[in-house]
């Protein structure tokens, strides 16, 4: 196991992830730093050779996504609302991996499903650089946010999702090759002779075989189902890929093999990433960027050597502080106590205050706004790092 200190406590990164980057080449490092002007000299060059770009693939501005609450009976009416998802501020660069992590209802996959308008935002915008021959510069910026239904379609073959559960994302009435070339189906894409070249030429990409394509769902394993869902994610040769819990449900040696699979393609095929995720040491060892949300809200993002050596907000230190140690000489500071706030019942001021080690007067009665708070660009909300005026 290698360990790195973090300013609260030693943090075990996995031999599993450790080695794999030992063995990269130097051309894999590149394609996985930061794609990140931030990050980028006088010449628009990044630390590991690549050139940056300094417009957006994706620029999401207070997005919002809210769900009525009702009352019961036989009228029903709306009393108040679950704020899933609130003012959700970022910037995605291309070739760039930005992680969201927080617990169990925090909002991650509602923001990512929000995105990619699999859920319609309350309010907000999301403006994507979409692909477009005919536009200048071969690019047009469009808010998916409020994109109408007819003009979202042709925009799916550029934005792809792969979904947690390997078993249920799968029908197991289409055989693998169905399922894979569905989408190209949908969109009109090719003749039946260039869709099975197509699906036969990803099915080698993701590590599978030809001979796969008649076989159904359930004659695969878990991590060889998870290959599957990337080859249909990726048969569109789509710009971003959201990744929710993609390797959750899988075993720690198969996790291993699905993400160094997830950063080759993403070398081969300059893919974006939205990786959701709990585990820390995977986003730790996948992502350039972090988000940490809670309670619907981004409080706190980062680069991710920044974030995990000095988190700066509570909630952050207190989700590093968490996970699991192998060690059991080296204490915990604090653990988190509590559930996560009731995005229905929010309390006043900051949302995490209640379980908060190390709330003050304000944190009850104002709430903190997303800013920046080190010379890095590292943002965070909270008002130990930002007072209020008059505390």
């Amino acid at each position: 196991m290698g360990k790195f200190e973090l300013s609260h406590r030693p943090y075990t990164f996995p031999a599993t992830f450790r080695l794999r980057i030992n063995t990269m080449s130097s051309s894999t490092l590149s394609s996985i730093s930061v794609a990140h002007p931030n990050l980028a000299d006088a010449n628009g060059v990044a630390p590991h050779g690549q050139t940056i770009t300094s417009e957006p693939l994706l620029r999401v501005r207070n997005l919002c996504k809210y769900f009525p609450i009702k009352s019961k009976g036989i009228i029903s009416r709306v009393i108040g609302k679950v704020k899933a998802v609130d003012n959700a501020s970022f910037d995605l660069y291309p070739g760039e991996t930005l992680g969201l992590v927080g617990e169990s209802g925090s909002g991650k996959t509602t923001c990512a499903r929000t995105i990619l308008r699999a859920l319609s935002p309350t309010s907000g915008t999301a403006h994507f650089r979409a692909k477009d021959p005919s536009a200048p510069g071969g690019h047009r910026v469009v808010d998916l946010a409020t994109l109408p239904d007819r003009d979202l379609k042709p925009l799916r073959t550029q934005m792809q999702m792969i979904f947690q559960d390997p078993y249920s994302s799968l029908n197991p009435r289409m055989t693998v090759g169905d399922i894979i070339s569905e989408p190209l189906l949908i969109h009109n894409i090719g003749t039946p002779a260039e869709r099975k070249d197509k699906v036969v030429a990803i099915l080698r990409k993701v590590g599978l075989k030809p001979e796969h394509m008649n076989r159904y769902p359930h004659a695969f394993s878990g991590g060889q189902r998870q290959r599957i869902g990337i080859a249909r994610a990726l048969i569109m040769r789509p710009s971003l890929v959201v990744a929710d819990e993609a390797v959750s449900a899988l075993d720690v040696s198969v996790q291993a093999q699905v993400i160094n699979l997830l950063m080759d393609l993403q070398q081969e095929f300059n893919l974006t990433y939205i990786f959701v995720a709990h585990n820390l040491s995977v986003v730790r060892h996948i992502c350039n960027r972090v988000a940490v949300m809670y309670a619907g809200r981004i409080v706190e993002l980062a680069e991710t050597e920044e974030l995990f050596s000095n988190p700066r907000h509570p909630y952050t230190q207190g989700l590093m502080a968490a996970e699991p140690n192998i060690d059991p000489d080296i204490p915990m500071q604090f653990a988190l106590a509590g559930e996560v706030a009731d995005t229905g019942n929010l309390p006043p001021g900051c949302a995490f205050h209640p379980r908060c080690p190390k709330k003050f007067a304000p944190c009850d009665k104002q709430e903190p706004v997303l800013q920046k708070v080190a010379p890095s660009g590292c943002q965070a909300s909270c008002h130990l790092l930002t007072p209020p005026a008059g505390s």
